[in-house]
């Protein structure tokens, strides 16, 4: 909108970790000064009340001591300061703050020091009131048309107006229909108190006819009224604007006319006296506070308008005249004459950040030097700008994506789990079958050499573990950059010991290089029992249900684990592999290595797709139901609001029956929707580890280096959640056939291939799976990937013995396809190859 910030005048931050609100800031001369300068009150929900006169020697200073005139600690939360002549016997100034079951009165007075200490300031009690009901917000002014005074006015949670005639208690009245309260405020010119009740609809009630109502010491008026005593409360006006509003001001620069203004939650409105909308402005943001200031040009009113997007917007009537930026969202905004600069913007957010700062912006004194014009040398031109790419390119390739910095050290993260999980688990409200959730405590240290400020920490974990939280945001710690700390969780966190199973539908083996391992030795904590076959075979139960058998080979150097479920074999398996490295890292052996020489589990893996996928068009389905649903339980309602509102009613024929049917299938489809939802995710869940699991084989197959096996996940494993918009299919094919486009490419033709820009749901799974099995396909014939610029030329790759050529055409693909499927066969029982992943079966992010 604008590219000007608020220019910061003086500015200071309240307190540590108090909260404020529209109602915590008031200007006035609260001490009765003789040169009417301004000061600055605020009162914090904490019970702080604190008195500000801003001396800055210089345009943005911060605070310094002599600023703080007064601050008090009154042990309630203040709800609201103002100041005004509530003291009878005089007209000077004195602050009324209001508590939620008291409202006091202070007079604010300085002494003038003899030393260099300055002035002191000083608050006495004149008087308090103790109210019998718990108060919301209050609004002063000369109610009757009295002279000289003010009288105060209390709203309470509960709907009563409490008036005040300063040291006495006048009358109580409750607003009719009332359940929530509104803002409160109070015109002179007409006499009356405003506020927006809870259906939406500004409301104006007559002073006098508060007045002589029914009193409301009890909440029995009602039936009173009924019986004939007493007078009832009946409203002056009423404007329905349709939503909750969020604050009130009337503005009245002149005795002929006033205006009502009222803040909405989407829309600024302008009322007359008698409720008529003068002008409504409908606002692109979501405002926080708003002020009505002054009047430049007749008939128009100039107001400033806070938002959450850190804005202060100036509009004349409907007209934006200025848009500034602010550090901070506000939450109350006022106007003022500090240190003899009129016009002081004053804005306070709910975290106490108090800043007084003006509009325009600060002239630029630089004036650029006259530049000697003189002939360009273009030959000269080229070989620099040859240079200096070829300095790029250099750069590009021995570095890596993100430049390296030398304030690497200003922020650490480290890690550290605990060993053992927690006496009293925090997985309360989870529940998992009769299996008991364990929790364990993950110490996340943070060490700085400079100050930060809002240093926030996410820690993320996949499904289906959980967090008791998950972001963390620091105060005292902003840097523009990410640091980023993984760590592993406890195998004990999600599986059990449990019974070896002899039988499973699905299986893989691990080869080594080395001996076998005791099953012991690696799994110390999963033994059931002092058996010796503990020794060559191991049994895994999940939280879930499902279980997984872990067989070492006596014989040979091998190592199974099979299942009944496809998914669950990549949890242990990543295990094993991870544990075995660092068995042999501690013994010293740094040849040890891994292998899969098994064929590919890819139908397993496609059957986990397809599921997948027709959980999404079954979701999809079930919404597009939905909306027809709904739209027809909106036309019949409308339908039967019509027929209501006729005032010759005609036979309903039935839409009642049609409408309690429509609604119940509204219902019963709604409920559809959320149980596909969660059968999705869980769908999705699966599918990860199974990706997990065909990741880990295809590296250890094909012996990939862990910079391409970082391209596989990447490319398989781009979404941390997929939605009906954007899914896992169209993402992942999408990736895979840029790959196949690029890196995996045999000819120029095939780059020549333009890839859909625009990811849509795709009709079935075939296209998918076709290009997954041509990925393997050319990763088994030489292929290898890459993501530097010179892997889109065309190579020559050197193929196996027997090993025929990539196809070159889609008729071609087909034909390929049915070898492939020979070649990635659907067997049971698997024999696997591998290199260290990157990532943990169980792992962490935190940032």
């Amino acid at each position: 909108m604008s590219l000007f910030k608020a220019r910061d005048w003086w500015s200071t931050i309240l307190g540590e970790k108090e909260e404020f609100d529209q109602g915590c800031l008031c200007l006035a001369n609260v001490d009765n000064s003789g040169n009417g300068q301004d000061k600055i009150i605020v009162g914090s929900f904490m019970g702080y009340l604190r008195i500000f006169s801003p001396h800055p020697t210089k345009t943005g200073d911060g605070a310094q001591a002599e600023d703080l005139l007064l601050e008090v600690d009154l042990r309630d939360p203040v709800l609201q300061v103002e100041v005004g002549k509530f003291v009878s016997g005089t007209e000077m100034l004195h602050l009324a703050v209001l508590h939620s079951r008291k409202l006091c009165v202070y007079s604010v007075s300085g002494t003038l020091g003899n030393v260099e200490h300055g002035n002191q300031y000083q608050m006495k009690l004149i008087y308090e009131h103790n109210l019998q009901r718990t108060a919301c917000n209050m609004t002063y002014g000369s109610f009757g048309g009295v002279k000289g005074r003010d009288l105060i006015c209390i709203q309470s949670i509960d709907g009563m107006l409490m008036v005040f005639e300063q040291e006495s208690y006048a009358f109580g009245r409750f607003l009719p229909g009332f359940l929530l309260p509104g803002p409160l405020a109070y015109s002179s010119r007409t006499d009356s108190f405003i506020t927006v009740s809870s259906c939406r609809q500004v409301e104006s009630y007559k002073y006098q006819v508060l007045a002589f109502a029914t009193d409301a010491d009890k909440r029995q008026e009602t039936e009173q009224q009924k019986l004939g005593s007493g007078k009832r409360l009946v409203v002056d006006w009423t404007l329905n604007i349709g939503e909750q509003a969020l604050d009130i001001c009337i503005v009245s620069f002149n005795q002929s006319a006033s205006s009502v203004f009222v803040l909405g939650e989407r829309n600024f409105f302008c009322l007359k006296d008698n409720g008529q909308i003068r002008f409504m402005k409908k606002l692109d943001w979501s405002p926080s506070c708003f002020l009505p200031y002054c009047s430049v040009s007749e008939g128009t009113i100039n107001t400033l308008i806070g938002n959450h997007n850190n804005m202060l917007h100036i509009y004349q009537d409907v007209t934006l005249k200025w848009a500034t930026q602010l550090p901070h969202i506000p939450v109350a905004v006022r106007v003022g004459c500090l240190h003899d600069l009129k016009g002081v913007i004053v804005t306070l957010s709910d975290d106490g950040h108090l800043q007084c700062s003006y509009l325009g912006t600060d002239p630029s004194l630089f004036q650029a030097p006259n530049v000697e014009s003189r002939e360009l040398n273009y030959d000269e031109l080229d070989v620099e700008m040859k240079e200096l790419q070829k300095i790029i390119k250099d750069v590009n390739k021995s570095q890596g994506v993100w430049p390296m910095t030398e304030r690497e050290d200003d922020l650490n993260v480290s890690v550290v789990v605990s060993p053992n999980f927690d006496s009293v688990s925090q997985a309360t409200d989870v529940e998992v079958g009769t299996d008991l959730v364990p929790s364990v405590t993950v110490k996340v240290t943070l060490q700085n050499r400079v100050v930060l400020q809002k240093v926030k920490l996410s820690v993320c974990v996949q499904p289906p573990l959980e967090l008791t939280c998950d972001q963390f945001t620091f105060e005292f710690m902003s840097i523009p950059r990410v640091i980023q700390c993984k760590f592993r969780l406890p195998l004990k966190l999600i599986c059990l010991p449990g019974q070896p199973s002899k039988t499973a539908s699905h299986k893989i083996t691990i080869d080594t290089n080395k001996s076998p391992v005791s099953l012991l030795s690696l799994f110390p904590g999963f033994a059931s029992q002092s058996d010796d076959d503990q020794v060559n075979v191991m049994g895994f139960h999940f939280l879930g249900g499902s279980r997984v058998t872990l067989l070492a080979s006596k014989t040979s150097q091998r190592y199974r684990i099979q299942s009944e479920q496809f998914e669950d074999l990549w949890l242990i398996t990543s295990e094993l592999i991870l544990r075995l490295q660092e068995y042999f890292e501690k013994q010293g052996v740094k040849d040890f290595a891994c292998s899969f020489s098994g064929s590919m589990p890819l139908q397993e893996y496609f059957e986990l797709i397809d599921h997948h996928f027709e959980l999404r068009i079954n979701g999809e389905k079930l919404e597009e139901l939905l909306s027809e649903r709904a739209v027809q339980f909106r036309a019949i309602q409308r339908r039967l609001l019509t027929r209501f509102k006729d005032k010759t009613p005609a036979p309903l024929q039935h839409l009642d029956t049609l409408l309690d049917g429509t609604y119940k299938q509204v219902i019963a489809l709604a409920d559809a929707v959320e149980e596909n939802q969660g059968s999705l995710f869980q769908s999705f869940t699966r599918l990860k580890s199974a990706t997990h699991l065909v990741i880990l084989l295809i590296g250890l197959w094909q012996k990939l280096s862990a910079d391409q096996i970082a391209i596989l996940e990447a490319a398989f494993l781009p979404l941390q959640e997929d939605t009906q918009e954007l899914g896992w299919e169209e993402t992942v094919d999408a990736a895979i056939s840029h790959l196949l486009k690029t890196c995996l490419s045999k000819s120029s033709k095939e780059q020549a291939l333009n890839l859909n820009s625009q990811l849509n749901i795709p009709k079935d799974t075939s296209q998918l799976k076709k290009h997954i099995t041509l990925l393997c396909d050319r990763l088994a014939k030489g292929g290898r990937l890459c993501l530097s610029t010179d892997a889109a030329a065309p190579q020559t790759m050197v193929m196996p013995g027997g090993c025929t050529t990539i196809p070159e055409s889609d008729l071609e693909e087909r034909s390929v396809e049915q070898d492939s499927t020979e070649l990635f066969t659907n067997h049971r029982h698997l024999t696997a190859e591998t290199s260290r992943p990157e990532v943990s079966p169980l792992q962490g992010v935190s940032e």
